[in-house]
């Protein structure tokens, strides 16, 4: 089998995978249920991907290169911006990969551990390209930051990425019990905590 079938067999379990996440919980999803997804068995699956840890893995991948890509089109489409329209257009990125969001949500510890090292190697390098993606755009649009501040920026903005989706996507019953202990939550969108997080980290 070519790399190019193996590339595409891989794509559409990873789609599948996609497809379903968009309607299902993790703990719900099985490789059986990708496999219904696919025009081939769930035995086959099992030559591409070993769990099914390591197909969300795969997906989470994907996120971050796709992501990557718009903060690069930032950079290049912008000779210069303004902090606050920086914020804005970096916040719409995060707006637009809700699924990354919810994917960060999880339990990484979990779909790491149960990966491959060479799955997990592939993933760290989209995640890392997507951390200098970032660090280039701060080093064209402002100059004036040292490297302690650019590199205090993206520790802080990518680990306040976590917590994005819980806070701003709630289920009606985390709202109920919320309403019922007189917690008086902020009804932000994911752009607003994004945007508010970016403008605050840039100072």
């Amino acid at each position: 089998m070519s790399q190019e079938h193996t590339d595409l067999r891989k794509d559409e379990i990873i789609t599948a995978c996609k497809d379903l996440y968009d309607k299902y919980q993790f703990k719900d999803i099985t490789i059986k249920l990708i496999s219904e997804q696919t025009t081939f068995s769930r035995p086959s699956i099992y030559n591409y991907f070993e769990t099914k840890e390591e197909i969300f893995l795969a997906l989470f991948q994907r996120e971050y290169e796709e992501w990557k890509d718009a903060i690069d089109k930032i950079r290049k489409e912008n000779a210069t911006l303004t902090k606050d329209k920086f914020a804005s257009l970096l916040a719409h990125t995060i707006e637009e990969k809700e699924r990354l969001l919810k994917l960060l949500s999880m339990n990484m510890y979990d779909l790491e551990e149960n990966s491959r090292i060479e799955r997990l190697i592939e993933f760290k390098e989209a995640y890392g390209n997507s951390i200098k993606a970032v660090k280039l755009c701060l080093n064209k649009f402002f100059k004036e930051m040292t490297e302690v501040d650019t590199m205090k920026f993206l520790y802080s903005f990518f680990s306040f990425m976590f917590g994005i989706y819980p806070y701003a996507v709630i289920t009606k019953k985390q709202k109920e019990a919320m309403d019922k202990v007189g917690i008086n939550y902020p009804k932000y969108s994911i752009y607003e905590f994004a945007y508010m997080g970016i403008k605050k980290l840039l100072g």
